[in-house]
């Protein structure tokens, strides 16, 4: 018996919105930069071999220098 045939119906966007939320909160020194840091490197279409190239994506709102910091 599968587990898949049993599982509730979870709406994307709310279930997304707490998951974020709850990796913010996870998050404690510099947790907004370094959740910026996160979003960048989920979002980029290619590997990324420096934390200052994550600065160039758009969801990277702050300077190169934060994510190192």
């Amino acid at each position: 018996m599968s587990l898949l045939h049993h599982h509730a119906p979870v709406e994307p966007l709310p279930e997304l919105s707490r998951f974020r939320a709850q990796f913010h909160a996870c998050l404690t020194t510099r947790a907004d930069a370094l959740f910026e840091v996160c979003e960048a490197l989920v979002s980029t279409p290619t590997p990324v071999r420096h934390l200052a190239q994550l600065s160039l994506e758009p969801e990277h709102h702050r300077g190169h220098g934060s994510a190192y910091a």
